[in-house]
C-alpha cells in the first residue's frame, strides 16, 4: 500500500493526516498549541513547531496503529501547510532573526499603504512583504542581514527537505503573483524594488523570497535530518518525495474541490475567510479583497477576516463548565451540539441580541484592535437559542460585508463549499452562512478532514497526477463519489441575518469605544 501524510499548522491545532491512494482519509493525528502576544506582536515559538508537528505524526501512528497497520513505514508523498502570510526572516546561515509575527498582526498600516499605493494592488496588512517593509520603516536592526524570508509553511518545508520553495497559493499570500506565468510579478518587483532602495535598506526582494511551485510539481525530498525531525521513530523515509508546501486558504480550496472558476469555499476557525475563483479580473481595487491563486495559480479574490469561532468556542466552555457545576458533565462535542441545535429555534434575527466576535483587530471593518462584546438593549429577548443563533452570525457578519463587494463587481458564485470545526453540527452553521452570503452552502462528508487532509491530496496528485489538471483530479479522483449536504437561503433567515447585519454596522461605533476605554 502507499500512502500519502498531510500536515497543516493550522492557528489551535497542528493536524497530520494520511489518506490512501484514492485519498480517503486512514489515519489522523493532532496537537493543541496556541498563540501567544509577546511585546505586543501574536507568534509561535518554532520550537513548538517542531514538538507539535512530532506529536501530531506519533499520535497518527498511534491511530493506524490501533488498526494493525503500520502507515508511516509506506508514506510514499507527503505535504506541509500553514497559517498562511506572516514574518519569517534568516540571514545566509538560516539563523531565525526576529520572531515569527503571524497573519493576526496588524501594525504594519504604513507599509501596507505605501506598498498598496505603490503597486496598484492591495497589499493587506498581514502579507509577508509587508511585515518586511514595515520592518524597514521601523529601523529594525537584523534588517542588513536578512537573506531569506518565507511562511510558516516554507519553513518547516525548508527544514524537512533544505529547498526553499514554496507553493504559488501559499507565495501569493508573501507578494503578488502573475498568474500567466505562475511566478513573483515582474513589474510589482521593480517597484518594490525602488521603495527599498530609497530606504536604502540591502535588501534584494528578488532573492530573499522563496522559488515558486505550483500544484504536480517537485519540490524535494525528504532528507535524513527532515526524517528524524518528522518522525523520530525513524519509520517514515529519508528520499519521500514532498510536494510544493501550500498556506491554509489553498489546502481549503482543495479539501472543498473549489479550485474552478464560479467555485468557492469558506474556511472557519480562529480566522474565517472566503475564496473565489475568479472568471475575469475585478474592474476596481479594493483594499478589504485579496487576489491570490488557487495551488495551480489561478487567480483568487480572498475575504479574510482576522476573527472566526473563538468568541463561540468561549462561549462553549461557559456553558460546559456550568454543566459540569450542575452535574451533567458534557464532552466538548455535546457542548456544542446543544448549543447549535438551540440556534436553529432562535428569532431569525436573533432577538435584537448584538454580538461581535473582535478579539483582535479587523482591517475588514477598520477596527485596529478587538474587544468581544454582546450587547442588548432592554427589549432585546435574552434567550439560549437568541444567543447561540447571535454569536453564530456574528462569525458570518464581517465575511458578509466583504462578500458583499464581491458581489457588487459582478462576481457570480454558484455554490459555497464549508469546512471547519463550526461546521460539524449538521445544518446549523451552514443554513446561516447561506443566510450571510445569498448562495448555496454545501459541506462534504470530508469538510471536517479540513486543511490537512487537503495537503495530504495536494502531496497525492504531486506524486501521481494521472495526467489531469489539478481541478479535473479533484473533479474525477478525488470527488468522484463525494456526499455533498447543500442547502439555499432561506428567506426568513436571510431578512433576519439582514436586519441583523444593518444593526452590525451601526454598532461597529460600540467597538471603537470599547478599545479606547477598555
Amino acid at each position: 500500500m502507499r500512502y500519502f501524510l498531510g500536515i497543516e499548522l493550522g492557528s489551535t491545532r497542528i493536524k497530520a493526516v494520511a489518506v490512501d491512494a484514492d485519498a480517503r482519509p486512514v489515519a489522523q493525528g493532532s496537537h493543541t498549541w496556541e498563540n501567544q502576544l509577546v511585546d505586543g506582536l501574536w507568534t509561535y515559538s518554532l520550537d513548538e513547531v517542531w514538538t507539535g508537528v512530532q506529536d501530531a505524526v506519533s499520535r497518527l501512528a498511534d491511530d493506524v496503529g490501533a488498526q494493525g497497520s503500520d502507515v508511516l513505514s509506506q508514506v510514499a508523498g507527503i505535504g506541509v501547510s500553514a497559517m498562511m502570510h506572516g514574518y519569517l526572516p534568516f540571514d545566509a546561515s538560516g539563523h531565525q532573526l526576529a520572531g515569527f509575527r503571524t497573519w493576526r498582526n496588524t501594525n504594519t498600516g504604513a507599509a501596507s499603504e505605501a506598498l498598496s499605493q505603490a503597486l496598484g494592488c492591495t497589499i493587506p496588512l498581514r502579507w509577508s512583504i509587508a511585515h518586511l517593509y514595515q520592518a524597514v520603516l521601523d529601523d529594525e536592526a537584523h534588517i542588513p542581514q536578512i537573506a531569506h524570508l518565507t511562511t510558516l509553511a516554507g519553513y518547516v518545508h525548508w527544514r524537512l527537505t533544505g529547498e526553499r520553495v514554496l507553493g504559488v497559493g501559499d507565495a501569493s499570500g508573501m507578494f503578488p503573483i502573475d498568474s500567466a506565468t505562475c511566478d513573483w510579478d515582474e513589474r510589482a518587483l521593480s517597484t518594490a524594488q525602488r521603495l527599498f532602495d530609497v530606504r536604502s535598506a540591502g535588501i534584494d526582494v528578488r532573492s530573499v523570497l522563496p522559488r515558486v511551485l505550483v500544484a504536480g510539481q517537485s519540490a524535494g525530498t525528504l532528507t535524513e535530518e527532515g526524517a528524524r525531525l518528522l518522525d523520530p521513530s525513524g519509520r517514515i523515509r529519508p528520499g519521500t518525495p514532498c510536494c510544493p508546501p501550500e498556506g491554509d486558504a489553498g489546502t481549503g480550496m482543495v479539501a472543498t474541490n473549489a479550485v474552478a472558476p464560479r467555485t468557492g469555499n469558506v474556511s472557519a476557525g480562529t480566522s474565517i475567510f472566503a475564496m473565489v475563483t475568479l472568471e475575469r479580473p475585478l474592474p476596481h481595487q479594493h483594499p478589504e479583497i485579496d487576489l491570490v491563486t488557487t495551488p495551480a495559480g489561478a487567480p483568487v479574490a480572498m475575504v479574510h477576516c482576522n476573527n472566526g469561532a473563538s468568541e463561540i468556542d468561549a462561549w462553549a466552555r461557559v456553558f460546559g463548565q456550568f454543566a459540569d457545576r450542575a452535574g451533567f458533565g458534557l464532552c466538548e462535542g455535546q457542548v456544542f451540539g446543544t448549543l447549535f441545535k438551540a440556534a436553529l429555534d432562535g428569532e431569525p434575527d436573533g432577538g435584537g441580541l448584538l454580538a461581535y466576535n473582535y478579539l483582535a483587530g479587523e482591517p475588514i471593518t477598520g477596527q485596529e484592535q478587538g474587544r468581544p462584546l454582546v450587547v442588548r438593549t432592554p427589549d432585546s429577548r435574552l434567550t439560549l437559542p437568541n444567543l447561540a443563533r447571535t454569536l453564530i452570525m456574528s462569525a458570518f457578519a464581517t465575511l458578509s460585508l466583504g462578500m458583499r463587494m464581491l458581489t457588487d463587481e459582478g462576481v457570480h458564485v454558484d455554490e459555497m463549499r464549508a469546512q471547519g470545526g463550526i461546521f460539524a453540527t449538521p445544518g446549523v452553521a451552514q443554513r446561516l452562512l447561506a443566510a450571510a452570503l445569498g448562495v448555496p452552502v454545501a459541506v462534504a462528508a470530508t469538510a471536517s478532514e479540513g486543511g490537512a487532509w487537503g495537503m495530504a491530496v495536494l502531496a497525492a496528485y504531486a506524486v501521481d497526477p494521472h495526467g489531469l489538471s489539478l481541478a479535473d483530479f479533484l473533479a474525477q479522483v478525488v470527488f468522484a463519489h463525494e456526499r455533498v449536504t447543500a442547502v439555499g437561503p432561506d428567506p426568513d433567515d436571510a431578512l433576519g441575518f439582514g436586519a441583523f447585519l444593518d444593526a452590525y454596522r451601526r454598532g461597529l461605533a460600540i467597538q471603537r469605544v470599547a478599545v479606547t476605554q477598555l
